[in-house]
Order: C-alpha cells, then structure tokens, then sequence
C-alpha cells in the first residue's frame, strides 16, 4: 500500500505539471496578444512586448471600435454564429432522435444513417459546392455561410449515441400519454440531453466563429467578410487597404497592436460564453460517445 500510494503521489504531481506547462502553452499566447494590444507602437514595432504592456495605451482599441468595417464584420460573424448553432441543433437533433430508433420501429434507418456516414468520407468538393451555392443565388448573402455546413454528422452521431443510452421507458410513458413524435423530442428527450446539447453547440458555436474560407469564397466583397475572414485578410495576406484601413491610418498606429487588438475582440465572445458551457462539455463529451 506504501509503495502504490507513494506511485500515486508521483503520478498526481507528473501529471499537475504536465497540465499545468500545457495550461500556460495555451493561455500564453492569448495573454501576449493582450499585452501588445495595449503597448506603445514604438514597443510593438522593436518587439520588446512579452507578456506586459510596455508604454501602456488604449490607441488601438480606440481605432478597432471605430472601425467601421470590423464591426460589420464583427456584425456578420455573430449572425453567422447565432443562425449556424440554431439551425444546425434543430437539424442534428431531429435528425438524431429520428435515426436512435430501432430497425423495427424505423425501417431503413440502416441504410439512411450510412447515407450520413458515407457524406463524411466523400464530398462534392470545393467547385461542385460553390456551383450550388451559386444556382440557388446564395452567394453574398448570410444563407452561404450559414446553410452548406448546417449539417454535422460527426455532432450528430455524438447525439444519435447519446440519444440510445436514454431509457426506453421514457419514451414509451410519453406515447401511452398521447404525445407524438414531436412533443417526446421536445418534452423528453431535449430536457435531460442538456449536457450533450449545450456541448454540441459549443462545438457549433467555435467552428462558425473561427471559419473563414467559406467566407472568401462565397463573398465577392469585403464588406461582407464575417470577422474570421476580415482577420485573415489583414493578418494572413496582409492586405490592409481591403479590410478599410488607409495608408494615412497606418502611420498614425501600429499595424501589429491594432492586428492584437482586433484578434483579441475576436477571441472575446467565445471567451466569455465557455465558462458558461464548461460543467456541460466533459458530461456531453464521455455521454455521447458511448452507446449502450
């Protein structure tokens, strides 16, 4: 018993510091990009900013809020993350209580959930997909960034496995009580898959924020860039003069504090809505991934 005690302690304090060194590669950099923000343009052009503001000023976020194209762009990305998670639940839940049940009470639920499963293996690819888009008149509208990738299969096979560890009993109460198919997913089945649901949609949620290729393909101008794609094309391509930032406005600030400046504002949101979701995720995350 001495010498497993002993092990375990060994482990406990391996493993604190490995947690601990892979908690700071994380939020290091976030915390760098903050103190840059708010250093003086001479600080952030010598590079000489670590993690502490050097000749501390608020110039840059100044100049990114009264940036007219990044709040728009700010603007599209919130609509494109509140459209995308609410439409993408609807469709992966009614979607997954549909395909939970059995062979016997859904003939051909086989055959459909392979349909999913063989769209995550093989695609159209990047022209047929823009075609679509284009013929049903989507390009340069929210919809194009919102309806292409309202379907997760992998989101919902999580549910559809989370769905099937739910007693059978439930269901069969509900429907002896006279409700339909609709009311037991609404009155059932939604309210005790919290954890699953609030985690699948913190996956939604981060992935249509963090998403900026569709943005560059289905939006012939910047002014419709969500924010994921207004941040690369400044940063990435280095483009200033597409994203609303003049020659004259360049001189006046550092280009690098109010890039650090505007990723941090991007970060923001997803920051701030976590810690909400966080009792949720490892529930969700260990419940949906094991069927019974």
């Amino acid at each position: 018993m001495r010498y497993r005690s002993r092990s375990y302690a060994v482990f406990t304090v391996s493993n604190t510091i490995f947690l601990t060194l892979l908690g700071l590669l994380c939020i290091l950099p976030l915390i760098h990009v903050l103190a840059v923000s708010f250093s003086s343009r001479a600080a952030a052009t010598a590079n000489i900013v670590n993690f502490w503001p050097v000749g501390f000023t608020s110039d840059a976020y100044a100049k990114t809020l009264g940036n007219h194209a990044f709040l728009k762009a700010m603007w599209i990305g919130g609509e494109r993350t509140i459209l995308g998670t609410v439409i993408s639940m609807l469709v992966v839940t009614m979607a997954a209580y549909s395909l939970s049940k059995s062979s016997l009470r859904f003939p051909g639920r086989q055959l459909y959930t392979w349909i999913f499963v063989f769209t995550m293996l093989f695609s159209g690819g990047l022209i047929p997909g823009y075609i679509v888009v284009s013929k049903l008149h989507m390009i340069d509208t929210i919809w194009s960034l919102v309806l292409p990738g309202a379907v997760s299969v992998w989101n919902m096979i999580l549910m559809l496995n989370f769905f099937r560890t739910l007693p059978p009993e439930l269901e069969e109460a509900a429907l002896i009580d006279g409700a339909g198919h609709l009311r037991v997913l609404w009155s059932v089945y939604l309210p005790v898959s919290m954890p699953s649901i609030a985690t699948l949609s913190l996956f939604c949620m981060v992935g249509s924020w963090n998403s900026w290729f569709d943005g560059m393909i289905y939006m012939s101008k910047p002014s419709g860039y969500p924010l994921a794609t207004y941040l690369h094309s400044m940063i990435v391509s280095d483009n200033l003069s597409r994203v609303g930032v003049s020659a004259d406005q360049v001189q006046n600030f550092s280009s690098r504090t109010v890039k650090a400046a505007q990723i941090f504002i991007g970060a923001l949101p997803i920051l701030m809505v976590y810690p909400f979701l966080q009792k949720y995720f490892v529930k969700g995350i260990v419940l949906g991934s094991v069927k019974s």
